[in-house]
Parts: C-alpha cells; sequence; structure tokens
C-alpha cells in the first residue's frame, strides 16, 4: 500500500509537471483575463484614470436603452447569424455529399473547396471588396450579363448584411471537411442493405446519411453559432458598422467601446454579456439535440 502510495505520488508529480505549461497558460491567459474583465464589467476604468467600482451600472445601461447601439447590435447580429449558419451548414453538407462520391479529380476540388478557409481575413476581405464594389465589381458585371441591375451589395443598408453572408459561403471549406470525415464513418454495408431492399438514392438519403450524421451537424451547428456571434473582421475592414450602422455588429460594437471610446468597463460588460448568450444558446441546442440527434449507444434519435 505504501509502494503503491508512492508511486502515485511520484506519477501525479510527473503529470503535474508536463502539464504546467498548459495550466499555467490556462491560468495566466484564460482565468485570470476573465476575471479581470468581470472585475473591469463592475467599475468605471477608461485606462488613463484608476478604477473605479460601480456595481453593475454599466450592465443596467446597456439593457436601459441608455446606448441604443446596443440593441441595434444584437439585431444585427442575430440576422447574421440567423442567415448565415443554416445556409453554412447546408451548402458544406452537400458539397461534402457530392465529394464524397467516386469521381474524377476529387481530390483537387477537396483542396479547391478548402482553400479560402486558410486566406487571411485581410485578403479575402479585400478581395470581397473588389468583387462588391457597384460599378467594376465582379458580381455586377455578372449581373449585367443577364440584364440584371447591378446592385449595391454592402452600400445598402437593406443589403449589407446579406451580402456579408454570401461572402461568409465562400469558407464553408473547414465545415466540409468535418462533414466530408462523418460521412466517410458511415458503414457500407447500410447503403446495401437499403438497395437490397429496393431503396434508391433519396432513401438512403434519409434513411441513413442524415440520421447518422446528427451528430456531425450537431457539432457544426454549435461551432457555427460561436463563430457567428463572434464576426468582426467583415465589419471592421469592409463596412466600419455601416452603411447607418446596418453592419455594426456585436463584436465590432465591443471593440468601438473598448478602444475607440476607451469606455473599457462598458466593453466588459458587454463582452460578458456575449458570453451569456452563446452560453445560453449552445445549452439549448445541448438540451434539442435528444429530440433530433441519432445516439449510437441508444441505438436512436
Amino acid at each position: 500500500m505504501i509502494n503503491g502510495r508512492k508511486l502515485w505520488n511520484k506519477e501525479a508529480r510527473a503529470g503535474i509537471l508536463f502539464a504546467s505549461p498548459v495550466i499555467a497558460g490556462f491560468l495566466i491567459f484564460v482565468l485570470g483575463p476573465m476575471i479581470a474583465s468581470f472585475i473591469f464589467s463592475l467599475s468605471e476604468y477608461n485606462v488613463i484614470t484608476p478604477l473605479k467600482l460601480i456595481g453593475f451600472s454599466n450592465y443596467a445601461d446597456l439593457f436601459d436603452g441608455t446606448d441604443p447601439l446596443f440593441y441595434k447590435s444584437l439585431g444585427v447580429t442575430a440576422y447574421y447569424v440567423i442567415l448565415s449558419v443554416p445556409l453554412q451548414i447546408l451548402l458544406a453538407f452537400m458539397v461534402a455529399l457530392l465529394l464524397n462520391h467516386p469521381i474524377k479529380g476529387k481530390a483537387f476540388f477537396r483542396t479547391v473547396f478548402y482553400m479560402p478557409t486558410i486566406v487571411p481575413a485581410v485578403a479575402s476581405s479585400m478581395i470581397w471588396l473588389w468583387l462588391f464594389d457597384p460599378d467594376l465589381g465582379l458580381l455586377n458585371q455578372l449581373l449585367k450579363v443577364f440584364g440584371i441591375p447591378g446592385l449595391q451589395w454592402i452600400y445598402s443598408e437593406n443589403l449589407a448584411v446579406p451580402s456579408l453572408v454570401l461572402m461568409s459561403l465562400w469558407t464553408i471549406g473547414g465545415t466540409m471537411v468535418i462533414f466530408l470525415a462523418g460521412l466517410q464513418g458511415i458503414p457500407k454495408h447500410l447503403y446495401e442493405s437499403v438497395e437490397v431492399d429496393g431503396g434508391g438514392p433519396l432513401h438512403k438519403l434519409f434513411s441513413i446519411t442524415i440520421p447518422l450524421m446528427t451528430p456531425t451537424i450537431f457539432f457544426n451547428l454549435i461551432m457555427g453559432f460561436i463563430g457567428s456571434f463572434q464576426v468582426f473582421g467583415q465589419a471592421y475592414i469592409m463596412t466600419q458598422g455601416g452603411p447607418n450602422n446596418a453592419t455594426l455588429f456585436y463584436s465590432y460594437y465591443l471593440y468601438r467601446e473598448a478602444f475607440e471610446f476607451s469606455s473599457m468597463g462598458s466593453a466588459s460588460a458587454i463582452a460578458w454579456i456575449l458570453f451569456l448568450v452563446i452560453l445560453a444558446l449552445t445549452l439549448t441546442v445541448f438540451k434539442t439535440s435528444a429530440l433530433w440527434v441519432y445516439s449510437e449507444s441508444e441505438g436512436k434519435r
């Protein structure tokens, strides 16, 4: 017993030693900043003057409409999330289905669809700025070929968010790869059973593919929500929140409060509200997952 205890202590010390860089990184770069931001959210702090605790006044000012841009940014972000997440998942799933078939040049097409995800955000934003240009942009030139009048795209208050949603579909490669991995994990004999029973492609899709892919859809849905709620680069580089705050995404609103207006207390409160919104949405999706996500251990959805 003593030897076992000594051995466990030795192994525990060794494990803690090897894990210490990760533990230290978590404490310094994650937990520490989270605690600091929560303290800032309860204070009046602009970096220059000393920190002054004011309780939950920053949260109250946000919710009581003192700054109308708070609700505006929430609405714009929710609009973007509702449009972009389903479209990204649907398109990525359809592309993955196509690339899962034995076609010529499959590796080439997989690379082509994945490439945009590794293009730096600034570079891709500059490319899409040119595509969206009302006068010289490629998109309007294509519309003119079909006799359709050109659009204002991101320069229109009504089309700005849908335009950025269209841009987001360019980077579905990462989601597509995850779907492709899930598709390749489906046993082939299940499809053979459907064929024996006289089923066609649609029967395979709705009876085998989609049910067995629901865990992967669930994962991509969660990651899509988290990523879309934190969209920032497009607004910062391409629109600066305009026109008329039509693309004032929540993260860009947070950035302006912190680094343009030096209101660190308010910005920290905004950040914590975003954290709680994402947490609540994630928990909701988890709670509903029992109704539609296939569980292999139970053999049902």
